[in-house]
């Protein structure tokens, strides 16, 4: 029997979460450790796509002829040892599209099924949203990983998210999230503190934070580079190989003590 690729939606329906941060970080760790793993962008704005230092990218290439037409994955982008399914800000058009097809929500997982055996994990980063491409994020899940900054609106989103969850279970009532994520953590700021505090006291299971160092996370996203590549060995390098451990453990997933 032909091994089911495990799939990952990273959703947060606010923006600002490191979702995309999360996704291309993780997965290019996890794939530095020996898996096969394919990204998916459904984000028309194309964050991931951008930072990973893709260009020429046409409707064609992305999710769009999944999401509307019911058809196969494109042939995905290969970047930095990944295999990318790219987006383009005409993904948005989908969102239309998508309205009154019946079972189009599902397309996305079919899709994936198709490519079983190729893959280990497959993490799609979800839209900042609740729209039809969200939908079709969450439902092609295994499980969900949820990052949660350690702010005030972190905090202020839950309600919405646990909402959105309860919805999308009424159609898979076995999805689950894997793994909370408290982002943008300083243990400076008490209110930091706090906040992670109450993440604790309510959300399970939940990964350990992730330090705000904000430096350079975003010069290697300037740079179009994951943290790995860009700042081998450094404090952000290490928080990164912390989280990635996380999620493989929390998938069951091997992931080595050292890569090379």
């Amino acid at each position: 029997m032909v091994k089911a690729v495990k799939t990952l939606t990273v959703f947060n329906h606010a923006g600002g979460a490191g979702k995309t941060s999360l996704t291309l970080n993780v997965g290019y760790e996890l794939a530095r450790g020996g898996l096969r793993v394919l990204l998916l962008d459904l984000d028309p704005q194309a964050n991931l796509t951008g930072w990973l230092g893709i260009t020429g990218v046409t409707r064609d290439m992305t999710v769009y002829p999944v999401a509307v037409d019911g058809r196969s994955l494109p042939n995905p982008v290969k970047a930095f040892g990944l295999d990318v399914v790219p987006s383009h800000v005409s993904l948005a058009v989908a969102e239309g599209q998508m309205m009154g097809r019946v079972g189009a929500q599902g397309r996305l997982r079919r899709a994936l099924a198709e490519v079983a055996g190729r893959y280990d994990v497959a993490l799609i980063d979800s839209p900042p949203s609740l729209g039809q491409l969200a939908i079709l994020a969450a439902l092609a899940a295994d499980q969900m990983i949820v990052p949660v900054p350690t702010r005030q609106k972190g905090l202020d989103a839950l309600p919405g998210l646990q909402g959105a969850l309860t919805e999308y279970r009424e159609v898979r009532p076995d999805l689950t999230v894997a793994l909370y994520v408290p982002t943008f953590y300083d243990a400076r700021r008490r209110h930091d503190q706090e906040v992670l505090a109450d993440l604790k006291a309510h959300l399970t299971p939940l990964a350990r934070p992730v330090p705000q160092r904000e430096a350079v996370w975003l010069d290697s996203t300037a740079q179009g580079e994951p943290v790995s590549e860009y700042a081998p060995g450094t404090p952000v390098h290490a928080d990164v190989r912390r989280l990635a451990a996380d999620v493989a453990a929390a998938l069951g997933l091997p992931y080595p003590e050292e890569s090379e």
